[in-house]
């Protein structure tokens, strides 16, 4: 470890005084699912166990457990080549688990897998937070929002944020705003705002194929306009094929705070 400046504890462990202490403490998943295929489930988590120097009287105990609890009970005699994705990703928690971990460290935990197989690994990922802390590397910031409950943000090496999902989702909410998918063969659109009192801005989002438009409209202070919209839009003969209340997601909030750090 080539460390510049600083200290790394880990549950109380300096990882340089006392490493062995310290990486004990930790089980990490890297991305990629770097495994040795020509060994069965079982042989790679056992190979895992004695690495990670676990007891001899009670290996086979927690091989059994961890096995279990990763889902790999059916497959555990099967070669690691010829295992799915999914499973892989599984094996490879698995082999980070065995050693008892508090921290679990998941590099891009789900990178690679099918709807069904994100699915499984999320549900999986949410049961370890119960009993280990987790610490989630991930560039799908829908699965950040789902499983964690704690958000560092991390632009050009600085820490640009802290917090909940919740509240940076907050943060940079636009309460008053509304989202509108419409028809407009008369191009009315572009004189809606002087017609609609308490409007403040209206912005074209994108052009869909099908012709219509998305556009979103801010109101002024704490007005909602959406009653509004629907009677002068009918009235502009403007057809409204969608609309609604402006939900910052995490990734929105992520570009907006990596937007402000940046400026």
């Amino acid at each position: 470890m080539n460390k510049q400046h600083g200290d790394i504890i880990v549950d109380g462990y300096d990882i340089l005084k006392k490493p062995k202490k310290a990486k004990k403490e930790i089980g990490y998943m890297p991305e990629g699912v770097p495994l040795y295929t020509d060994l069965t489930v079982k042989e790679f988590v056992t190979y895992m166990a004695e690495i990670k120097q676990v007891d001899k009287k009670t290996r086979k105990e927690k091989v059994e457990k961890v096995i279990e609890q990763t889902g790999l009970k059916e497959v555990e005699k099967k070669l690691i080549k010829n295992l799915s994705r999914g499973y892989k990703q599984r094996v490879s928690m698995a082999g980070a688990l065995v050693g008892e971990p508090k921290i679990l460290i998941l590099d891009e935990p789900t990178v690679g897998l099918d709807p069904k197989q994100i699915t499984e690994i999320r549900n999986l990922i949410k049961e370890l937070g119960k009993t280990h802390t987790v610490i989630l590397s991930s560039h799908i910031l829908s699965e950040v929002s789902q499983i964690c409950n704690k958000v560092i943000i991390i632009n050009k090496g600085k820490i640009v944020a802290v917090d909940t999902p919740e509240n940076l989702e907050n943060k940079v909410t636009n309460h008053n705003s509304v989202y509108v998918t419409v028809e407009d063969t008369e191009n009315k659109m572009k004189t809606i705002q002087e017609k609609i009192k308490d409007v403040k801005k209206v912005e074209l989002i994108t052009e869909n194929e099908d012709g219509t438009k998305q556009y979103v409209i801010e109101a002024k202070g704490d007005v909602d306009l959406r009653k509004t919209i629907f009677a002068e839009f009918a009235k502009e003969n403007i057809t409204i094929f969608e609309m609604k209340k402006a939900d910052t997601t995490l990734e929105e909030a992520f570009m907006k705070l990596i937007e402000g750090g940046e400026k």
